[in-house]
Formats: structure tokens, sequence, C-alpha cells
């Protein structure tokens, strides 16, 4: 029985990594890319304070992306049915994925809804890697830590727990 609990809690540990994991991109390159990304796009805190790019409202403001649900945005309505419905299935952007869909939204959301006729609303392309790597850490650098998947609340900076984040 006991085996079976250290099991377990290996297991837990490994599913909610993810949720921990640093960004391994450079945030401060990361503000520079986000000039192209700030045309549709904002990262701004829950009391409205810009905290990166100009105050868009093309596309979701995308603090809290990391370990947020696709698609659920809450002060956003204008996202695609394709991201809506990744967002359904329980997927959560972390860094690897976000870097994926960056790359080519509509080739991402065909891949992982299994449907060649899914669909982005964001037409707008990262090609360089290293751009994309950034602007994820970016991004983070300004979201609070994502919770892990149990809502249990996420470590801070300084070690102690930060509230769970809903988004």
């Amino acid at each position: 029985m006991k085996l079976a609990l250290t099991a377990l809690g290996f297991a837990t540990l490994a599913f909610a990594a993810p949720a921990f994991a640093q960004a391994t991109g450079d945030a401060a390159a990361g503000e520079k890319v986000f000039n192209k990304c700030q045309t549709c796009h904002v990262i701004a805190d829950a009391s409205g304070t810009v905290l990166g790019g100009r105050n868009a409202k093309t596309g979701p403001n995308l603090y809290g992306l990391p370990g947020r649900a696709a698609g659920t945005q809450a002060d956003f309505n204008g996202y695609g049915e394709s991201l809506v419905a990744l967002g359904a299935t329980g997927f959560v952007w972390d860094e690897a994925s976000f870097v994926e869909y960056v790359a080519d939204p509509a080739k991402f959301l065909k891949a992982r809804l299994d449907d060649n006729g899914a669909r982005s609303k964001m037409s707008f392309k990262l090609g360089n890697e290293k751009e994309r790597l950034d602007v994820y850490a970016y991004i983070a650098s300004l979201s609070p830590a994502a919770a892990p998947a149990d809502g249990a609340a996420a470590p801070a900076a300084d070690g102690a727990a930060a509230p769970a984040v809903t988004n």
C-alpha cells in the first residue's frame, strides 16, 4: 500500500510539473518581439493596468495565458469556434503548445483537433522559434504563476504559496 501511494505521489508530481515549468526563452528579448503582437494583443492585469503592449482588443488579453484553457479569457468574446472547441477538451496553454501554435495557428488547431476543417482567427505567424520562445517567456514573466491542474496554489517566486488563478 505504501509503495502504491508513493508511486501515486510521483505520478501526480509528473503531471503537475508542466504547470511549474519555467519558460526557456529570454523575457527581455520577448518584450521586443511582443511589438509584433501588440497590434492585436495586450497584457493587462486584473485591475486593467497595461503591463505589455497597447490596449488592443482584436485578440484576447494574454495576461495569465500560461496554464489557462484555450479560448477562455473571460473578457474576450471573439474566439473562433476551433479554439473554443480545443479549450473544451481541457487543453491548457504551456510553453511548448504556445510555441507550436504561434508558428502556424491553423495547422496547430487542425492537428490538435484532428479536424482538417479547423480554422483560426489568428492569421499572424511567428516563424522564428527563438522569437516564439522569447515572447512566451515575456508573457509568462508578466503573468501570475499558473495554478496546478488540481487547483492548489502554485509557489511564488519567493517560495511562498501564491493564490490560485482562475482565468
